[in-house]
Formats: C-alpha cells, sequence, structure tokens
C-alpha cells in the first residue's frame, strides 16, 4: 500500500460527501410553520392537524371520485354537508385565498396545481 494516506483521506471525503446531506437535513429542520392561518368558525371535513397534513391528498381522492367515478354525493359531517369540491366545498368557507392557500404554499415551496384547472372565485 504506497499511497496508504492517500486511500484513506478519498475514503474519508467519500464518506463525508455522502453523509453531509443526512446531517445537513437533521440540522436543518428544526424550522416550524410560523403562519396563523385564518381558520373560519365551525367545523371542517377533518380535524386542522389532519387538514394541514394531509389536505391534498383528501382533494385528490375527491377528485378521482368526482371526475373519474362520477360519485358526486355530498359528504355529510355533524349534520352539515359539503360538497366534494375545491371551490364550492372548500373555498366556501376558506374564502381568502392569498391569505389561506398561498401563504403556506409559498413557505413550503410547493406550487399546487389545483388552479391549473380551477378557477378562482370571485372576489378572492
Amino acid at each position: 500500500m504506497y499511497n496508504g494516506g492517500k486511500i484513506i483521506f478519498g475514503l474519508a471525503l467519500f464518506v463525508l460527501a455522502v453523509a453531509f446531506p443526512f446531517v445537513f437535513g437533521l440540522v436543518g429542520s428544526t424550522t416550524k410553520v410560523h403562519q396563523q392561518l385564518e381558520v373560519p368558525e365551525g367545523s371542517c371535513v377533518k380535524d386542522t392537524e389532519t387538514m394541514l397534513a394531509w389536505h391534498m391528498d383528501i382533494l385528490d381522492v375527491w377528485r378521482d371520485e368526482v371526475v373519474r367515478e362520477g360519485k358526486r354525493e355530498e359528504i355529510e359531517i355533524d349534520g352539515k354537508k359539503y360538497p366534494k369540491s375545491l371551490t364550492l366545498g372548500c373555498m366556501a368557507c376558506h374564502t381568502n385565498k392569498e391569505a389561506f392557500c398561498d401563504e403556506c404554499h409559498s413557505y413550503a415551496g410547493v406550487q399546487p396545481y389545483c388552479w391549473d384547472c380551477h378557477v378562482v372565485p370571485e372576489g378572492q
């Protein structure tokens, strides 16, 4: 082993390069979302924590059921009926798209494709 020092240096450099993204992710992942959403009074289709984490999945399921399967029945929660619709359901209560949707999506660095097909309701 004539180049033992170079090999060990190369291996150490390789391990550091491979481990850096994981270590950086662990150290840098302590940021919390500080936005306070304007949550309207009353109930929603799910609790707040579920909606924060899974709203896109819920909307995807609704889209598939309504558009692809033709299942347009409303969801009933606590005696109140909600249509499976972004604009008729969600935006009926969460009326300010900029304050409710865009603020968190911009903070998270995501670009949802909802508004590629949907039209922002008047006054939004």
